[in-house]
């Protein structure tokens, strides 16, 4: 009985001469608050910039620049960028600047509305498809095949043949171009969801379809919809900057950002910031658009 009452002593002792340290609590919490800082990374910050003021070009372009995207400015051709012309001018004397900060809204708004079709219509197939299955799925899939089968910008130049040229048009031609890459990745995400233990647990317990197929099976599906949504947009204002480009988007005097690399195309040689400031403006949103996408997708898993 000594001997334990001895031992026991000595464990109190130990616990009590061995207090908790206070810089112990902060030093667990301190690798927690630098993981934060660390994902916080400064490219995401940059693009996450550029695509906040682009934005705001394309709602509220008057609160950064002051010229007309479409009057020319007397014997103000072809400027060097300079403080008074910051990207300089084109051949008709308008400031490049201005046009390019006009242009956000036909190429963003453009953008949006591709991938709001393919997006819509893609996602409807894909839910068809993944959760009915047969003849109709079959159906589904062979649509998807021969859709994917065909280039995209081959796709996008027949639908612009039949529905004929503009911005509006442009945008359901390179919506078209989307609808199979939705489908696919939705119906994939269905099938997958559909075949699992609760929802079978679900359609067990006496559950309609719709019921579980609203409570259930979307709600898991679409998550990975939402980054690759994000994804889509930057493809979609690269393919509305081809088009617009080829002469397949919007008609001039029009500032969109495709077109306005075309206009300067044949000044390459002497005015070179005509065709450099909108394709350095493109390549920017489009991997802006990339990296929120990445930082998206990874916020999801």
């Amino acid at each position: 009985m000594s001997v334990l009452n001895a031992s026991e002593r000595e464990l109190k002792t130990t616990d009590i001469e061995s207090p908790v340290r206070p810089g112990l609590a902060s030093a667990h919490k301190q690798p927690i608050s630098r993981r934060r800082l660390r994902r916080i990374q400064p490219g995401l910050v940059l693009s996450i910039i550029v695509l906040t003021v682009v934005s705001l070009w394309a709602v509220a372009p008057g609160l950064f620049t002051v010229y007309d995207p479409f009057a020319g400015l007397p014997g103000q051709q072809l400027k060097a960028p300079s403080a008074l012309h910051l990207l300089g001018t084109d051949s008709l004397g308008r400031d490049l600047y201005g046009r390019i900060v006009y242009g956000a809204i036909h190429s963003l708004s453009g953008a949006l509305a591709a991938v709001a079709i393919g997006l819509v219509v893609g996602t409807t197939l894909g839910i068809f498809a993944g959760s009915l299955g047969g003849w109709l799925d079959a159906a589904i899939i062979r649509f998807i095949d021969v859709l994917l089968s065909i280039p995209a910008l081959l796709l996008s130049l027949s639908v612009i043949a039949l529905l004929g040229f503009g911005t509006g048009n442009a945008a359901i031609a390179v919506g078209v171009t989307s609808i199979a890459s939705f489908a696919r990745l939705v119906r994939s995400e269905v099938v997958t969801v559909r075949r699992s233990d609760y929802v079978e647990a679900a359609f067990g317990s006496g559950g309609t379809f719709l019921r579980v197929l609203w409570r259930h099976i979307l709600p898991n599906s679409l998550t990975s919809v939402i980054g690759f949504t994000a994804l889509q947009i930057g493809w979609a204002i690269l393919q509305l900057a081809t088009l617009g480009f080829l002469g397949f988007g919007a008609p001039p005097p029009t500032p969109e950002w495709g077109l306005l690399i075309a206009e300067g195309r044949n000044y390459i040689a002497t005015a070179w910031w005509l065709t450099a400031a909108p394709g350095v403006v493109v390549v920017l949103v489009v991997l802006s658009v990339n990296r929120v996408s990445q930082a998206v997708g990874r916020a999801r898993i």
